[in-house]
């Protein structure tokens, strides 16, 4: 009897053990996950998932596409984009290369690493 329960002691220390190191491994998402800028109308706003994906819009066109993360810095892959011209919108997503994340400060860079806008988390 006293060995069953020891056996039974056992196995439920380390199952705890096991379930308490499973959840040291989870991922809570990266600093870029979330929806950055505004929901106003004309103004940028961009949402990236823990996968990559990303859409939003320039405050007139519409993006999407899936990027990579690596480090400190995320890079957007090829990305879909409507192309209207809005009067007064400064189209300035659409060239987004790279981005990084500093607080609730999303930088965007575009292709050789000049900075051309940031977004703040919502």
């Amino acid at each position: 009897m006293k060995s069953v329960r020891l056996a039974r002691t056992v196995f439920v220390v380390a199952a705890l053990v096991v379930v308490a190191a499973l959840a040291g491994c989870s991922s809570s998402g990266s600093s870029f996950t979330g929806t950055w800028g505004s929901s106003a109308a004309g103004q940028p706003n961009l949402t990236i998932k823990d996968d990559g994906t990303f859409s939003g819009t320039d405050g007139c066109n519409a993006l999407s596409g899936k990027g990579t993360i690596s480090g400190g810095t995320f890079t957007f892959g090829p990305f879909a984009s409507t192309q209207v011209h809005c009067e007064g919108v400064n189209p300035w997503l659409n060239l987004a290369h790279t981005a990084t994340v500093d607080g609730n400060t999303l930088t965007v860079y575009k292709n050789g690493g000049a900075k051309i806008g940031t977004l703040e988390k919502q």
